[in-house]
Parts: structure tokens; C-alpha cells; sequence
């Protein structure tokens, strides 16, 4: 552990040599000077962690006047900084007035060892916890009003388009009202509904996320509101559902367009009336929850189709936004990049390897078809993948798409042309993976599988 250092200011030679002797017995460092300036000159080029300073220098020996002011120069210097006073005039109006001028104790020449020790080792051990204490309090200020890394988890917003909607979120996370959140597959929308959670005064409380279109249509029911033991057949124990486990918290319902159209009816009477009743029981249930979904769908072209309630939709977007994909927010690429590779260094206890120059253009470059998600799959691979402390361009394995891409624009190739391109370089990228290149451009396996079919790439 590193030695505490300690700066001792006194005209007197022999006092320095004496105390200089004393503390570094007791394994402190020591610096010393002679004069008021001298002092200050130090600590704007050394980092000590105490002062012990003489209240009375050559110019005034008796007044203590150049130690109060040498007090209140340190203390505009760091405000943190312990400082203990000396005088050889000790007088009960000194030691007030240094202990106002800011200084934390006070020691009369000629000192008792022991005194003077405990003095300094007193003030160092309460600077730390004094020091701890502040870090906390700018940490939980932070944390309540910026866009701090513990309350987003990996949300980093550096571009302006993310930093705008956080300030949203934020603003709206203090009110009840319905939030819809829209944009393409993988840019997050469940992390921010979950930072709107943590910032709301339902934060106590539990924040459910449910996946709409994994629920099947028969158990919609039974998932959200509940079942009693014989409800049906199958009901063999009774079971809370997702409006219970959230009461007085925030329901995220996402991929929201995936409700069937016989089950909205349903969702919509709770939101209407806040209340429903539990499967197999007549017995009426309050819903006192925060509603925040998300779609990657055009909600407005689903009720022009009639696949989606139109009194639904204005139910649930009380106020509607839309989350920017990642090629929108160029800022936050290469942060997000280094964030995936060093969680997954810990995840995988290896070492994390950095990112090349060219790596980082061509991560700035690639267009992220499958956005956040699509990033996170890449840096987890390629702590696999390459061996090296360092990824270069080549080892991100992008290219490829972005020449391809180039050489459509230039040829005006048709739509069906490019589509076919871009699922031939896609599957080169995750080395043949479907479900990997499937979810990274948003499509499902089956719509996957019809498209390599349609193009004769089965």
C-alpha cells in the first residue's frame, strides 16, 4: 500500500528535522518547505494527502495572521485537503480562528508525540472516508439526472440523436403516461423501456417484459392475467400472470404488433378499465401498472390492413418514439464496440483485445442491418475468432457487404438483385449460421428460409 505523504511548512529547521524524524518512523512521506508561497508552489506540482503547517512564519511570529491566511489559500486550492495547525502562541482565539479558516486540528508546540500522530492519522483515515462519501453522492446525482453507464447498463449515448431521446425518456419517466417505442429489430427498445422503469416513481417495484409474439394465442389469458388450479385442463397449480407480477410497476410489451387481433380486445378493456379478471375466477383485479411497448411494425399500414385495433393503438402511444437504429447514431458505434468486448472478456475470462484504426472506420462504415444486436454477435465472436490483441479491419469480415453494396449502386441493379447479394454477404459474415444471419436482418427463420428458397441458395 502507498505510503501517505505529508507536506510539513515551518521556518524553523530544527522543528522540520524533528518532525520529519517523528513521521517517518511511522512510514510517511515527507515533504517539507519554509515558506507560505513555497507551500502552495508544492501542491500545484505534488499531490500530498495532509498538511501540517506553523500558524507563524518570519514576517509576523506572534499574530498567526500569515498562518490563517496560508489556511484559506490551501483550503480555495483543495478544499478537501486535511490541514493541522501549529503555534508555539497557542491562545484559545488562534485555534478558533484556524479551525474557521478551514483547518481540521490544532497542535500546540512543544507537541507530545503521541498527540500529534493520532492527530494525522485521524485526519487521513477521515479524508478517505470523506473522499468515498463524495464519490457516492456525484455517482448517485448522476445517476438521477445524467445518462449515467450504471443506471443505463450498456446504454451509451454519445450521438446527439441519443442523447436527445434519453433527455425524453427521462422527462416522460416521471409521468404514468402509455410510451410506445418504435424502430428496426436490435436497437434496444427493452434497455430503454427498463431506464424509463429505473427513473419512474414505480422504480421500487418490478418492471415485467414480455414478449407478445412468443406467447401462444390459447395461453394469452392465462399469461397475462392469470389461472386458478382447474382452470383448464392443464391448470393443474394456480398462477399469477404478467399484470399481477407488475402491479404498481411497468409492463414492457414488446414486439406489440404480434397480438392477435381476437386477443386485443381483450389487453384493450384492461387498459381501459384497469381491471381484469383472473382465468377460472369471477373476482375482479385492480391493474395499477405503467404500460411501455415496442413494434418494429408500421402499426398505422396493420390497421389499414385490419390486423391491428386503431383504439389500441391510440390506447398505447399516449406518446410514440422512435428509437434510431445504429447506422443513425454514428457516435456510439466503436463505445458500444469496446463495451461488447470487454464484457464478454470478463464473460469469457480472456484478455480483451483492441480495436485497429481501420477496424474502427470500417465499424463506422458498415450500414448494421441488424443494429445493436448485430454488433454485440460480432464482438462476441471475434473474441473467438481472432486470435490477436488487436482486431483489424480484415478479422470484422465487413467488406465485403459494403463492396457489394457500392457495386449495386453503381450497376442499378434491381431490388430482387440486391436483396440476393445481401443474403449471399450475410451468410459469408456469420460463416453460414442462419439463425445468425436471420436475426441480423430482422427476419424470421421461416421469412429467412422462403427468401434463400425464392433465390435457389436453400
Amino acid at each position: 500500500m502507498k505510503n501517505k505523504k505529508i507536506l510539513i511548512a515551518d521556518d524553523d529547521l530544527n522543528i522540520i528535522a524533528s518532525l520529519k524524524y517523528i513521521l517517518s518512523e511511522e512510514n510517511f512521506d515527507i515533504v517539507t518547505v519554509t515558506t507560505p508561497q513555497a507551500v502552495l508552489d508544492n501542491l500545484k506540482q505534488t499531490a500530498v494527502d495532509l498538511v501540517l503547517l506553523d500558524m507563524n512564519f518570519q514576517q509576523d511570529t506572534t499574530s498567526g495572521t500569515e498562518g490563517l491566511q496560508l489556511v484559506e489559500a490551501i483550503r480555495q486550492f483543495d478544499s478537501s485537503l486535511p490541514i493541522i495547525v501549529m503555534t508555539g502562541w497557542a491562545t484559545i482565539d488562534i485555534a478558533v480562528d484556524a479551525m474557521q479558516a478551514g483547518a481540521k486540528d490544532f497542535v500546540q508546540k512543544p507537541w507530545n508525540n503521541e498527540r500529534i500522530i493520532t492527530a494525522i492519522s485521524t485526519q487521513l483515515k477521515l479524508a478517505v472516508a470523506n473522499k468515498k462519501l463524495k464519490r457516492l453522492s456525484q455517482e448517485n446525482s448522476l445517476l438521477k439526472s445524467q445518462n449515467h453507464p450504471k443506471t443505463q447498463d450498456s446504454i451509451i449515448a454519445q450521438s446527439p440523436a441519443m442523447k436527445q431521446l434519453l433527455a425524453t425518456l427521462s422527462d416522460l419517466a416521471q409521468s404514468d403516461m402509455s410510451i410506445l417505442l418504435t424502430g428496426d429489430n436490435g436497437t434496444g427498445k427493452s434497455m430503454l423501456a427498463a431506464y424509463v422503469h429505473k427513473l419512474s416513481s414505480r422504480a421500487d417495484n418490478s418492471f415485467v417484459a414480455v414478449n407478445m409474439g412468443a406467447i401462444p394465442e390459447n395461453l394469452f389469458e392465462s399469461e397475462m392475467f392469470g389461472h386458478v388450479k382447474g382452470a383448464f385442463t392443464d391448470a393443474k397449480e394456480s398462477r399469477i400472470g404478467r399484470f399481477e407480477m407488475a402491479e404498481q410497476g411497468t409492463l414492457f410489451l414488446d414486439e406489440l404488433a404480434n397480438i392477435p387481433i381476437a386477443q386485443q380486445a381483450k389487453l384493450l378493456r384492461v387498459l381501459e378499465e384497469q381491471q381484469y379478471e383472473v382465468v377460472g375466477s369471477s373476482k375482479v383485479q385492480h391493474a395499477d401498472v405503467r404500460i411501455i411497448s415496442a413494434t418494429n411494425c408500421d402499426l398505422p399500414q396493420a390497421i389499414s390492413e385490419q390486423k391491428f385495433r386503431q383504439d389500441l393503438y391510440y390506447r398505447l402511444n399516449t406518446i410514440q418514439l422512435r428509437v434510431p437504429s445504429l447506422s443513425e447514431r454514428k457516435e456510439d458505434i466503436v463505445p458500444l464496440a469496446n463495451y461488447f468486448l470487454s464484457n464478454f472478456s470478463v464473460k469469457y475470462n480472456v484478455t480483451t483485445p483492441a480495436l485497429s484504426e481501420d477496424a474502427t472506420k470500417s465499424l463506422q462504415q458498415y450500414s448494421w442491418p441488424g443494429n445493436i444486436r448485430e454488433l454485440s454477435h460480432l464482438m462476441e465472436k471475434l473474441l473467438f475468432t481472432c486470435k490477436k490483441p488487436t482486431i483489424s479491419a480484415r478479422d470484422l469480415l465487413l467488406e465485403d457487404t459494403n463492396i457489394s453494396q457500392n457495386r449495386a449502386e453503381k450497376l442499378n441493379l434491381t431490388m430482387e438483385e440486391i436483396e440476393q447479394i445481401a443474403l449471399i454477404n450475410r451468410l459469408k459474415h456469420y460463416q453460414g449460421n442462419a439463425s445468425e444471419t436471420a436475426k441480423s436482418l430482422g427476419l424470421s427463420r421461416s421469412g429467412f428460409y422462403r427468401r434463400m428458397s425464392k433465390y435457389g441458395l436453400a
